[in-house]
């Protein structure tokens, strides 16, 4: 009976050992939860970037209005007759 259940106590304590510290254990699945987390916040993040960039895309593509106003934002283009004004604002 005795070393019934010191095998029953052993393999207890080897069980226990597993849950703790070996492959697939806790601390790895909550590291492994974590990660999951961070991944999808990043993951919505692009989602949210792309969203925005295929809308840019279609607007860019249905007309000339939204090129226009882009040539004159990033490239600095002015139209013939236009009177270019830069407010530059007082350093403080």
């Amino acid at each position: 009976m005795k070393r019934f259940l010191f095998v029953l106590l052993l393999l207890l304590g080897v069980m226990q050992h597993r849950l703790w510290f070996g492959e697939n254990s806790l601390p790895e699945y909550f590291n492994l939860s974590h990660q999951i987390q961070l991944q999808q916040q990043n993951n919505g993040q692009l989602v949210a970037r792309n969203q925005v960039l295929k809308e840019e895309i279609t607007d860019l593509r249905s007309g000339t209005g939204a090129l226009a106003e882009r040539a004159r934002n990033e490239l600095g283009m002015v139209k013939k007759g236009e009177t270019f004004y830069r407010v530059v604002e007082p350093v403080k």
